[in-house]
């Protein structure tokens, strides 16, 4: 797309007017104007933690790079234009061909090398136990090795790792995979929170879908959520799908991180876009997908990832919850955008609408839903 193009509407953080001025696939002038009328003008949502959607699995049986392609197009018309797709725990060799997949399809489709910025692998140095280690086979769970992420990495570039703090040699292992680039996130654990501690002290910076991947019962305190929650160096993921926290623990959570550390995520699977009923996926086995959107594994209640995208979450966080759509857009692009800037030294400028930077924005309306996603300065949806 050539030629100069003008957004005017609203700012979602402060209510004023906006007018965003773009040329081509670039930013050039973002003001305050207008009369605080017209849809919500926002960043394009940044999830970091895509597990599949719309029928593509990250983690299938054969990975393809054509399945990272077409999910990188499925969000994009949902005004979801950066996200990281989300490797699970398996043999070393079933990661390294996840990896070599979207290391393809970034070398040769520019739109997943503008949308991708690296991989997230959750796994497998998880806990072992049934509930924290949730849907992840527990075959494949193995302790922390700072050389096999080193062996990832050379397929790719490897944003961070989620992994169990509950050993007593996590912080070394932890100090060996920051030492060599790739940030560590805590979850899937039963570390208790001396050990969490520990992590964070090594070089943890992270948190996985805070208040998931944990025992579903909990000491009243001291426990490993309020360590996680008090530690001002960890950014903590909320999923905003509203099955896997309710309402109030959402809010409570987002409050208590404040909003320089809670970020949405979708946790998005292959089912997320597809209608109710049973499947049968390449990753779990049979799962059920009810009308509200719930996915879980049919008669046991754990949940198998969410059949949302990241624009559902922040419509949910703004219709369910009393943070408003200023704080949603904030958690879906700015916090994880800035997350993106830091572990790529600046190379994916993303969450942010400034001069220079790329020209993907979305449209809101007052309920938070997508009206238009302009992508690289084209309309797409």
């Amino acid at each position: 797309m050539s030629g100069t193009r003008v957004i005017v509407g609203r700012d979602p953080e402060t209510g004023g007017g906006r007018r965003v001025t773009f040329e081509g696939s670039r930013v050039t002038r973002v003001e305050r104007s207008g009369d605080g009328r017209g849809p919500w003008i926002a960043p394009g949502l940044v999830d970091l933690q895509v597990n599949g959607f719309g029928g593509h699995d990250v983690n299938a049986a054969t990975p393809s790079p054509e399945a990272i392609s077409a999910i990188t197009t499925a969000l994009r018309a949902r005004g979801v234009t950066t996200w990281v797709p989300t490797v699970i725990t398996g043999a070393e060799a079933d990661i390294c061909a996840r990896i070599d997949a979207v290391s393809t399809a970034i070398r040769h489709d520019p739109a997943v090398a503008a949308a991708v910025p690296f991989v997230h692998v959750e796994g497998p140095f998880l806990s072992p136990l049934d509930g924290p280690r949730g849907v992840h086979d527990v075959a494949w769970i193995r302790p922390i090795d700072a050389a096999e992420v080193r062996r990832w990495s050379e397929r790719g570039s490897i944003g961070y790792v989620t992994l169990s703090p509950h050993g007593d040699d996590a912080p070394a292992e932890i100090a060996r995979i920051v030492a060599d680039g790739v940030a560590v996130a805590v979850g899937h654990t039963h570390a208790d929170p001396a050990h969490i501690s520990a992590a964070v002290e090594a070089g943890a910076t992270l948190s996985t879908h805070l208040g998931n991947g944990i025992s579903a019962e909990l000491p009243r305190h001291p426990n490993p959520l309020w360590t996680q929650l008090a530690d001002d160096r960890l950014r903590c993921g909320l999923i905003g799908d509203g099955h896997h926290l309710p309402p109030e623990t959402f809010t409570a959570m987002a409050r208590a991180l404040g909003g320089d550390r809670a970020f949405l995520v979708s946790d998005a699977v292959e089912m997320a876009g597809s209608p109710a009923g049973r499947y049968l996926t390449t990753v779990g086995g049979e799962v059920e997908l009810t009308a509200d959107g719930k996915l879980s594994y049919p008669d046991t209640g754990y949940l198998a990832g969410s059949a949302v995208s990241l624009a559902d979450c922040v419509s949910w966080v703004t219709a369910r919850t009393p943070l408003g759509l200023g704080a949603a857009v904030r958690m879906a692009t700015e916090v994880p955008g800035r997350i993106i800037r830091d572990l790529t030294g600046g190379a994916h400028d993303v969450g942010r609408l400034i001069a220079g930077a790329r020209a993907d924005l979305v449209l809101l309306d007052d309920d938070g839903r997508t009206v238009e996603v302009i992508a690289a300065g084209e309309t797409v949806a």
